[in-house]
């Protein structure tokens, strides 16, 4: 091999990594990769503090590489990265589906975009085209459309023109489709058992859907579907992303993995096996660095796919043909028309939070609205990895401004419900849940309080699956911060 062609050889490898890292600065080892051919940067919570910031973060990025691709995982409502520490000013998916307004899901991504855009971003892992058709799912619920293929292929079109239209390219997630799973892919490999006729009917739809309405890019999903391929996780199958997404469905633009350091992944083939698996299957871009984020990293990935090129485990021209799906992408985002940071329509989420609401008054007795601060009672589940235990939920934070002198504290497992007794008092409660469905230890707690507090507010801040109880029940369909605002502005009738 010549040494121009181990050169472009090694610059391929590193164009279709894309790498995490730590901190609000870009690494010396980051800017260095990119002056290699690093193409594409992530960017998680921990790269952000303000939208200042993070503008002059992506230029320090440019600087070093004008077409860089810089990407986030920003789906808005529970999994936001703009907003990781104060929670989304959008509602997220679920709500979106519930109001099943194409055009206000339009609105909203075009608005999410425009901020995407203003500091520098230019693409976004989103949005999640999965049908969520089992309740107990762990890793989607609220992070979905809904429960029916046509709600959800409708909305992921709409999501997808928005986002596109404000020069942020979508990635619609998760391929060929996570919704009717039961195990979260970041601690282990899910298994989807529909036949191939079901998964056409429903899994595929949103896609179809979203690559009709021009999605630059899909992400594949860390799961085993035997009806399509009983060997082989969608990420590493050639069936799934060659045959059917390239072939089936017709799709040309970027194929991206989901994080290759989630366990269903790592703990089985490694995350340099994983890659070169991934790319030999069809994958064109390699993300990884929601746990790792180092030059170690970068270096171990692209030294295993030159290694195998060498070797003859993966061909050079589909290496090749990888990069330059990358390079194409960064072509389009920078012709992309972008919007300055002027403009906009910033209430966009709130007004959609609030269409999302869905209030039952028990007996059908009219509510009252509370004019004393109550005591906020938080059902505390363990978090969905891909929202962060650091992103706020609830409505204590916009009932204590409504109502000044309101108090919270957070319940989990046994003796939830009466501990949430004990430290209410005499005060009115608002009970917050979230997926109670999921959790018999949260179903019992509630329980607990409403025998001993029939007057008792609850705040279903998860998929709405149980029977609406208490005095008053609102079911917000997402934990958004907005979502919040919508509740507790019924709460306190403002």
């Amino acid at each position: 091999m010549t040494t121009f062609a181990s050169d472009t050889l090694t610059r391929d490898a590193l164009t279709v990594l894309q790498p995490g890292f730590a901190g609000t600065t870009a690494p010396d080892w980051l800017l260095r990769r990119l002056g290699e051919g690093l193409a594409s940067v992530g960017l998680f919570g921990r790269n952000i503090a303000t939208p200042e910031q993070l503008s002059a973060l992506t230029a320090q990025l440019r600087a070093e590489r004008d077409d860089v691709l810089v990407a986030i995982d920003e789906e808005g409502g529970d999994v936001t990265r703009l907003e990781v520490r104060t929670g989304s000013s959008f509602p997220g998916n679920h709500a979106l589906g519930a109001v099943d307004d194409v055009e206000l899901t339009r609105e909203v991504a075009h608005e999410l975009g425009r901020r995407l855009a203003a500091c520098g971003v230019n693409f976004n892992w989103a949005p999640s085209a999965d049908v969520n058709s089992n309740p107990g799912n762990p890793v989607i619920g609220v992070r979905s459309f809904g429960a029916g293929a046509d709600l959800v292929a409708r909305h992921t079109a709409a999501y997808v023109s928005g986002l596109q239209s404000a020069g942020v390219a979508a990635c619609t997630k998760h391929f060929p489709g996570h919704g009717d799973t039961a195990i979260d892919s970041h601690h282990a490999m899910p298994r989807i058992e529909a036949d191939a006729p079901t998964l056409a009917d429903r899994e595929l739809a949103p896609f179809r859907a979203a690559i009709a309405a021009g999605s630059r890019a899909v992400m594949s999903a860390h799961i085993l579907v035997p009806a399509l391929d009983p060997d082989h996780p969608a990420t590493l199958s050639r069936h799934v992303l060659t045959d059917l997404l390239r072939g089936g469905l017709g799709y040309t633009g970027l194929i991206v993995t989901d994080g290759m350091e989630m366990r269903a992944i790592a703990d089985a083939y490694g995350i340099e096996r994983g890659s070169v698996l991934a790319v030999a299957a069809g994958a064109d871009a390699i993300c990884v660095g929601g746990g790792l984020a180092d030059d170690e990293t970068v270096r171990r990935l692209r030294d295993a796919l030159v290694a195998a090129v060498r070797a003859g485990e993966l061909p050079e021209e589909r290496l090749a043909d990888a990069a330059e799906r990358v390079r194409e992408l960064a072509r389009w985002t920078a012709s992309a028309q972008t919007p300055g940071t002027r403009g906009g329509d910033p209430e966009v989420g709130l007004r959609a939070a609030r269409r999302a609401l869905r209030a039952t008054v028990a007996d059908g007795r009219a509510f009252t609205p509370l004019t004393e601060a109550p005591y906020v009672a938080a059902f505390t589940p363990v978090a969905n990895i891909a929202v962060g235990e650091e992103t706020p939920w609830g409505v204590a934070a916009e009932l204590s401004r409504l109502l000044p002198g309101t108090e919270t504290g957070s319940f989990v497992e046994d003796g939830a419900g009466l501990a949430a007794l004990a430290a209410a008092g005499p005060r009115r409660i608002v009970v917050v849940v979230r997926d109670e469905h999921r959790h018999a230890w949260m179903a019992k707690a509630l329980d607990t309080v409403l025998r001993t507090r029939p007057d008792t507010i609850v705040v279903e801040m998860g998929v709405p699956q149980a029977t609406p109880r208490g005095a008053l029940h609102l079911a917000t369909h997402g934990a958004a911060r907005v979502c919040g605002r919508a509740a507790a502005e019924v709460i306190a009738g403002v």
